[in-house]
């Protein structure tokens, strides 16, 4: 795997060859956004363990795109038109195919925004079959989120909803590779979507997998522990999570955000049990895990403030 990293200077140089997929080093349209080439055809630009409340500028998550011999297919295009922009920029340093897909792994905006980007390309937009809905319902939401922390960067990054929806299973065929979707029941959102390379085995979990960076759940904790379990079936050769890095230990990745849902949902029913209010519960639970994730005391508190409410009713 190698990461090529080209200026601004260095982009006169490149100009606007293209090169096949199968030996195409990874590339980046400006000296800020690096993508990998983490298999045959398979590339990741990795975006910054930052939170969302005070460092995010649209550019957090893992997000890709897989070259086949007649096309492309986006893997979550970024938080803002910008992310999109450059990751499209991205593709044209590596192959002149067109952009067949966009897909979406789920609802949030650090995965979404960057839709627009990719537009006049005319790509099938592809997601859950519920994320449609889901971005109408968040619009409003996800607007203000948009103008007070991208500032000048939310212009143009408008939500583009899915025209090509998975219900279960949907495969994709970008003529020498195929990808295969699966539509999860409700986990880290109701809307998640994985997709893996029939080629390399490469898979793409979204957000149901997160590396180093605490593990979030915004839906159902205990769908989430489920599906994750789901996953340590799949024939994947390596696995690209929604944040962190790329790896080919991908089952022992599964394991240590299982461990750290369980631990979380054990100490939730615990401090319900005990009649321990929701505050109290957000410096306990889960606190064996703090040292073992990024981002951990804000994505924790939140965890337990999404989950707390639901297991009271259990």
């Amino acid at each position: 795997m190698r990461i090529l990293m080209i200026t601004m200077s260095m982009l006169a140089l490149v100009g606007c060859s293209m090169v096949s997929s199968s030996h195409a080093d990874s590339q980046v349209s400006h000296e800020a956004f690096a993508v990998e080439q983490v298999a045959d055809g398979i590339y990741v630009h990795h975006g910054k363990h930052l939170d969302i409340d005070t460092g995010y500028q649209g550019d957090i998550c893992n997000i890709g795109f897989i070259v086949g011999s007649k096309g492309v297919a986006v893997i979550d295009s970024g938080g803002s038109l910008k992310t999109g922009k450059q990751l499209r920029e991205a593709i044209r340093k590596v192959t002149p195919l067109p952009v067949l897909y966009v897909v979406n792994t789920h609802v949030h905006p650090d995965h979404v925004y960057g839709n627009a980007a990719f537009l006049a390309d005319k790509p099938a937009f592809v997601g859950h079959e519920k994320l449609a809905n889901a971005m109408e319902l968040r619009r409003d939401q996800y607007a203000k989120l948009n103008e007070r922390l991208l500032h000048a960067d939310a212009n143009g990054s408008d939500l583009v909803k899915p025209t090509l929806t998975v219900k279960d299973k949907l495969t994709l065929d970008l003529g020498d590779r195929k990808l295969e979707l699966t539509a999860h029941a409700a986990a880290h959102t109701n809307t998640d979507v994985s997709l893996i390379d029939d080629r390399t085995g490469t898979l793409f979990t979204g957000d149901l997998l997160f590396i180093e960076r605490t593990p979030v759940v915004e839906t159902d904790i205990k769908g989430l522990i489920a599906e994750i379990e789901k996953l340590k079936a799949s024939p994947a050769k390596q696995v690209v999570p929604g944040h962190g890095p790329v790896t080919k230990d991908w089952v022992a990745a599964l394991e240590n955000a299982q461990r750290y849902l369980n631990q979380l949902l054990a100490d939730v029913r615990a401090s319900i049990r005990k009649n321990e209010g929701m505050e109290k519960a957000m410096e306990t639970a889960a606190a064996a895990e703090k040292d073992k994730w990024q981002l951990f005391e804000v994505a924790n508190r939140r965890n337990v403030n999404t989950i707390y409410p639901a297991l009271e009713w259990e």
